[in-house]
């Protein structure tokens, strides 16, 4: 199986270091991004990201914004919104624009890993289903189904 492939946006550059280093000691292939415009960059380039991790509170564009951004692009990714500075409003306008999770900073690793591993499994089953749908469409195409 292929490890994996996470994207951590925080601008708390120590929370991130930190994160990166335990995800990939427990078999993740980590990205990171400090900002909602560096994520989105860096996204369009690496597009089998699994799951993104996305924090709420940040300068410039917000963990909201950056949210509608990434589901409008590579609406297959699945993001886990993550803040120490959470209301009930963030976390039900995070789960309205489409992220799979919701987690307050700080987080133990073993809930987090938890919650990734289960994000990348919905991305990946969903994956499979479409590349099922466009095999029976072609074979329907050609009159073999």
């Amino acid at each position: 199986m292929i490890s994996p492939q996470v994207l951590i946006v925080d601008d708390e550059i120590p929370f991130v270091d930190t994160m990166t280093k335990r995800l990939t000691k427990r078999g993740f292939k980590v990205l990171k991004a400090f900002s909602g415009e560096e994520a989105i960059r860096i996204l369009d380039e690496n597009r089998n990201t699994d799951v993104v991790i996305l924090d709420v509170k940040m300068p410039g564009m917000n963990g909201i914004e950056t949210l509608k951004e990434i589901k409008s692009r590579n609406p297959l990714v699945e993001v886990i919104m993550l803040t120490g500075h959470a209301t009930i409003d963030d976390a039900i306008e995070g789960m309205r624009q489409g992220a799979y999770d919701y987690l307050r900073k700080p987080c133990e690793i073993d809930e987090l890993t938890t919650k990734l591993r289960k994000a990348v499994g919905k991305k990946r089953e969903h994956e499979e289903r479409i590349k099922e749908a466009k095999v029976r469409e072609a074979l329907a195409r050609h009159g073999l189904e």
